[in-house]
C-alpha cells in the first residue's frame, strides 16, 4: 500500500490492541472450545510462540541498533564540530531546557495530585483499602525495593565515568557510552585535521551503514508493533484499572499536559518549526515508543526522524537525542511525583510543604538515572519514596497499570527528546543552523 510509514505502523498499532482485546476478553474461551479439536491446541500455541518471536526480535534489533548509532553518531558530530565552544554552547542549552522541562512536569504531577486526590476515601473506599493493602506484599515489588537498595546519588553520579569500554557497550549503559563518544569526540576535534580526518571518515561510513540498518528495521515495524502489543493488552486488558482509575487517570492527565503544552510551547518558543509539522514528523516515534515502552529502544528511530522529518542538523540531532535518551525522563519524573503523594495519602500519612518541594528535585535527579528500559522507573521510585518515608510496599499496587502508563510515559519522554532538539536548532539560527521540515510529498515514502 502506498501509505506513509507512521500510518502502516497506527494500523498494526490499532490491529494489536483489537486482537489483545478480543484475545484478553474471550481467548480462555477460545482455547477450551478448540482444546478438542486435533492438532488445534498445537496451532494455538505455535502461533502464540511466533507472534512473541517476531515482537521479541523487532524489539531487541532496536536495542542492538541504539548502541552503535549513539556511540557512531555523537563521535561524528562532535569531532566533527572543530569548536569546543560550540560543544559547550549546545550542551549547555541542551541540558538546560532538560532541566526546566523535568521541573514543569513534576510540578504540573503534584498539583494534579494534590488537586485531585487520587488516593483520597472519595476513590478509595475503606473496605477497598483493606483488600489492597493485604495483597501488597508481593514477590515484585520485593525485588524492585532490593534492585533500589544500593543505588544512590553518589553511585549515580560516579558510575557516569566508564572502567571499561566493552563492558559499557555490552551492558548497553548509555550514558557511559555518551561520556565515551563525547572524550573520544573532543580529542578529535583537538586533533589536527590531518590526523583526525580518516578516523571520522571511518566513523562517517559506520553510521550510514548503522542508518541503513535502521530502515531496513523500520519496514518491519508495523509487523513488530503489532507482534508486540497484542500480548501485553491480552495479558492486561482494562479491568485492572478499576480499583486505581483515579491514580492512571492523574497520571496520564498529567502525560497529556506535557505533551500538548509544555512541548508545544519549547518549540514554539524556541524554533520556527509549526507544532503540527513537529507531531507529523515524530508519528513513527511515538507509535514505536509506545509499543516497545524504551526510549532506549526508540533512539535510532528519533534520530532517523528528527534529522530527515523534522530537519534538524546531524550534529545536534545526534547530540541532543542521544543525551535525552538518558538523562530526560520528564514522564517517569512526573510519575514518581504523582506515585509518591498518591502513596502518602493512601496510607493516611500528611507531607509537608518542604517534603513536596524536595519530591520535586529527588523526583528530576532519580529519573535522570533511571535506564531507558520497560518499567525502570519502578525502581527509582523506591528512591523518592523513602526520601519522605512512604511505605514502598505500596509499589505493589500501582504495579497493576504501570505497563499501560509506561507505555504512554516513553510516547512524553520520546516527544521530549525531539522537541528540544528542535529547541536547541532553533537557537542555532543566527549561527547558520537552519532547519527544512521535509515536505509531505517526500514524507509519503
Amino acid at each position: 500500500m502506498k501509505l506513509a510509514l507512521h500510518w502502516k505502523i497506527l494500523i498494526g498499532l490499532s490491529l494489536g490492541v483489537g486482537v489483545g482485546l478480543v484475545l484478553n476478553a474471550w481467548g480462555g474461551s477460545i482455547r477450551a472450545s478448540l482444546a478438542e479439536v486435533p492438532l488445534a491446541s498445537g496451532v494455538i500455541d505455535f502461533v502464540v510462540n511466533l507472534n512473541q518471536l517476531a515482537g521479541d526480535v523487532f524489539k531487541r534489533a532496536l536495542q542492538f541498533i541504539a548502541v552503535p548509532i549513539i556511540l557512531f553518531a555523537m563521535i561524528l558530530a562532535i569531532g566533527s564540530l572543530g569548536d569546543l565552544k560550540k560543544l559547550g554552547r549546545i550542551g549547555g542549552k541542551t541540558v538546560g531546557i532538560f532541566l526546566c522541562t523535568a521541573l514543569l512536569s513534576v510540578t504540573v504531577g503534584l498539583i494534579l495530585v494534590n488537586v485531585i486526590k487520587p488516593g483520597g476515601e472519595r476513590f478509595i473506599s475503606a473496605e477497598a483499602r483493606e483488600s489492597l493493602i493485604g495483597g501488597l506484599k508481593t514477590d515484585a515489588a520485593a525485588k524492585i525495593a532490593n534492585a533500589a537498595g544500593s543505588v544512590r546519588g553518589w553511585d549515580l553520579a560516579r558510575d557516569v565515568m566508564p572502567t571499561n569500554l566493552f563492558d559499557a557497550l555490552t551492558r548497553g549503559d548509555m550514558m557511559q557510552v555518551v561520556v565515551f563518544a563525547l572524550l573520544l569526540g573532543i580529542a578529535l576535534s583537538l586533533l589536527p585535521r590531518e590526523r583526525s580526518h580518516p578516523v571520522l571518515a571511518v566513523v562517517e561510513g559506520l553510521n550510514e551503514a548503522f542508518l541503513l540498518i535502521v530502515r531496513g528495521i523500520m519496514r518491519l515495524a508495523p509487523l513488530g508493533v503489532f507482534c508486540l502489543i497484542a500480548p501485553i493488552v491480552a495479558n492486561l486488558g482494562f479491568q485492572v484499572l478499576s480499583s486505581l482509575a483515579a491514580y492512571f487517570g492523574t497520571v496520564l492527565l498529567g502525560l497529556v499536559i506535557i505533551q500538548l503544552v509544555i512541548y508545544p510551547g519549547v518549540v514554539l518558543l524556541f524554533s520556527r518549526v509549526p507544532v503540527g509539522t513537529f507531531f507529523r514528523g515524530i508519528a513513527q516515534v511515538q507509535m514505536v515508543a509506545f509499543s516497545s515502552s524504551s526510549s532506549a529502544a526508540t533512539l535510532p528511530v528519533t534520530i532517523q526522524n528528527v534529522r530527515d522529518r523534522l530537519g534538524v542538523p546531524a550534529d545536534i540531532t545526534s547530540f541532543v537525542c542521544a543525551m535525552g535518551a538518558k538523562i530526560n525522563m520528564d514522564g517517569t519524573a512526573l510519575m514518581m511525583a504523582v506515585a509518591t503523594v498518591f502513596l502518602a495519602q493512601f496510607y493516611a500519612i500528611e507531607l509537608t510543604l518542604g517534603q513536596q518541594i524536595s519530591i520535586v528535585f529527588t523526583a528530576v535527579f532519580s529519573a535522570i538515572g533511571t535506564p531507558g528500559i520497560p518499567s525502570a522507573g519502578m525502581v527509582m521510585l523506591v528512591i523518592v519514596l523513602r526520601s519522605v518515608g512512604v511505605p514502598s510496599d505500596g509499589i505493589a499496587m500501582i504495579l497493576a497499570v504501570d505497563r499501560l502508563l509506561d507505555m504512554c510515559r516513553t510516547i512524553v519522554n520520546v516527544t521530549g527528546d525531539a522537541a528540544v532538539a528542535v529547541a536547541v536548532a532553533g537557537t542555532e539560527a543566527k549561527r547558520g543552523v537552519v532547519i527544512t521540515p521535509a515536505t509531505s510529498s517526500s514524507r509519503a515514502g
